[in-house]
C-alpha cells in the first residue's frame, strides 16, 4: 500500500521487505511503502505491530531476512548503518553522561577525524539552532528531559542525514512537555526538509504530527493515509478501535464505524433507526460530557461511548441506568471491510 501516488519523489521505498525470526510468525510481513521526501512519517500501532523492527531496518540497526530498502532511489539494504544518510535518535535519547552536550553532539565527527575546532564550531551551530547554545557545557545529568531531548536531536543532524529516524522519542517525557515537544519536531521537521519517520504507539502523537499515518498490526500495514482520512474512513474494526473515539456497530448488512461525537441520543427512539442502549457511565470533561453506554446491535450486546457538548448534556441531562436509543445520520457511517 502506497503511502503517496507513485509520481511524488520518495525518500524511502521499502520492497517486499520482511523480517523473520528463527521460530514465530515473521515480526515484519512482506511490507510494501513509499514515503514522500520531505514529509513526516508516522508508524503506529500497538506493542509487537513490527514498527520498531522496520524503524530499526530502515536505520541499519536489524538485518532484513528479504526485501529492499531504498533510499532516494538508492539500494541501501546491505549497506551499514554509517553510509546509509540516515540518524537515528532513540526513545533513551542515549547521551554520553560523561561528555557536556557539546561534546556529545560532535562526537560523530570526533569518530571521523573532524579537528577539535572544526567539529566544536559545527556542534555549536547546531545547539544554537535547538537552543541549546547557552547551555553547551552541561553534561545530561544538569538537564531536563526536553533539553537532553534537543541535543539528542543536534547529534543526530550533525551526520547531515536525509532522513531522521525517531524511536518512540516522546515516551520518557511527562505530558506537558511531551506536548510542548511535539510543536518543536514539527517546527524542526519543516524547517530543516528532511524526511521524518517517526514511531509511536500513541494516536494523539501521531495524529498531531504526521502528514502520512502507517498504521501496523501483526507485522503488516493495515491502512497508511493522512490523519484526517483514517480517523474519518479507518479501514477495519482494528483500526476504527485502535484509533479510539470510534463506536463499532453491526447492522446486519455489516459492521460500521460512527465516531462518538457523531453519535445521537434520545430517550425514545421516535421511529428513527438505531439501537436501544442503557447509560452506565457520565464523565464530565470540561467542554464534553462523555457517556458510557451498554447497547444491543445486530451482534449482540457491546460497550459503546458518547461525547455530547456540555451544554448539550446540561439541557438533557440522562442518569445511570437510563434507557436510551442511540442513533446516527447515515453520511457519518463509514462501511468497514470484513
Amino acid at each position: 500500500m502506497d503511502a503517496a501516488a507513485p509520481t511524488t519523489p520518495a525518500a524511502v521505498e521499502l520492497v517486499a521487505l520482511t523480517k523473520r525470526y528463527a521460530q514465530g510468525a515473521p515480526a515484519v510481513d512482506n511490507i510494501n511503502l513509499r514515503i514522500a521526501s520531505g514529509s513526516y512519517c508516522c508508524l503506529l500501532g500497538p506493542s509487537g505491530c513490527g514498527k520498531s523492527t522496520t524503524l530499526r531496518m530502515i536505520a541499519g540497526h536489524e538485518t532484513v531476512s528479504s526485501g529492499d530498502i531504498l533510499l532516494e532511489n538508492r539500494n541501501i539494504t546491505q549497506l551499514p548503518a554509517a553510509a546509509r544518510g540516515t540518524a537515528m535518535m532513540f526513545q533513551s535519547f542515549a547521551l554520553f553522561p560523561h561528555l557536556t552536550a557539546l561534546d556529545n553532539v560532535a562526537f560523530s565527527l570526533k569518530m571521523k577525524g573532524v579537528g577539535k575546532a572544526e567539529r566544536h564550531k559545527q556542534a555549536s551551530n547546531l545547539l544554537e539552532r535547538v537552543a541549546m547554545g547557552h547551555l553547551a557545557q552541561r553534561k545530561p545529568g544538569e538537564l531536563s528531559g526536553g533539553q537532553q531531548q534537543r541535543v539528542a536531536l543536534a547529534r543526530a543532524l550533525i551526520t547531515q542525514p536525509r532522513v531522521l529516524l525517531l524511536d518512540e522519542p516522546l515516551s520518557a517525557l511527562d505530558p506537558f512537555l511531551r506536548i510542548q515537544m511535539r510543536a518543536e519536531l514539527r517546527r524542526w521537521q519543516k524547517e530543516l526538509g528532511l524526511t521524518f519517520i517517526h514511531v509511536t504507539h500513541s494516536q494523539e502523537e501521531a495524529m498531531a504530527l504526521a502528514d502520512t499515518m502507517v498504521v501496523m498490526n501483526h507485522g503488516v500495514i493495515v491502512q497508511v493515509g493522512s490523519p484526517h482520512q483514517i480517523y474519518n474512513a479507518p479501514a477495519t474494526e482494528f483500526i476504527a478501535q485502535f484509533m479510539g473515539g470510534h463506536n463499532v456497530i453491526a447492522t446486519g448488512a455489516g459492521k460500521v464505524a460512527v465516531r462518538n461525537d457523531h453519535m445521537q441520543i434520545a430517550s425514545s427512539s421516535g421511529g428513527a433507526p438505531g439501537v436501544p442502549a442503557t447509560i452506565t457511565d457520565v464523565e464530565y470533561q470540561g467542554t464534553y460530557v462523555l457517556l458510557g453506554l451498554q447497547a444491543k446491535d445486530s451482534a449482540g450486546a457491546k460497550s459503546v461511548s458518547v461525547m455530547l457538548p456540555e451544554a448539550a448534556y446540561a439541557s438533557q441531562p440522562y442518569l445511570l441506568g437510563e434507557a436510551v436509543h442511540l442513533s446516527w445520520a447515515e453520511h457519518h457511517a463509514h462501511a468497514l471491510a470484513a
